[in-house]
């Protein structure tokens, strides 16, 4: 039983657009394997060399335990490095490696193409306000939780 867009819930239709964006990212990422969360880690590290699994977490808005999962898959993947910090030994500084470097290469024109594929489907004089209200949908939890208090 197909369901009309018109009539999903805001949850289903944000999911449709997720597995949307997947997809193309997908078709333009080719056989690397890089997943859109495995770049999204990877995106967050190199804007910040040296980020925490938590400060991972936060940029990303992927939970803790599977920011773990990804963080340890790209450790054995040869795209990240974690080393203890000097300051507190229970911390993971987490740093790009050349690899990483190259699958990020790969990831970001086909993030730019999902980008590209999601926005041309929504009318031009829209886009702006499309963009805007996803960021304030998208807002980082912790950030939410705090304008509650």
């Amino acid at each position: 039983m197909a369901q009309d867009a018109e009539a999903s819930s805001l949850l289903e239709l944000l999911h449709r657009a997720s597995q949307r964006a997947d997809s193309v990212f997908a078709r333009n990422v080719g056989d690397s394997g890089l997943t859109p969360r495995q770049f999204a880690v990877l995106h967050a590290v190199s804007r910040a060399n040296g980020l925490s699994q938590t400060n991972i977490m936060a940029a990303t808005g992927i939970d803790r335990s599977s920011t773990a999962d990804l963080v340890g898959r790209l450790v054995t993947s040869g795209c990240l490095q974690r080393r203890r910090t000097r300051r507190d030994g229970r911390v993971y500084a987490v740093r790009l490696t050349p690899r990483g470097w190259q699958m990020l290469a790969i990831g970001a024109p086909a993030a730019g193409a999902a980008d590209h594929a999601l926005l041309a489907l929504v009318p031009e004089v829209q886009r702006s306000a499309f963009v805007k209200a996803l960021k304030l949908v998208a807002v980082p939890l912790d950030r939410y939780l705090a304008s509650k208090l």
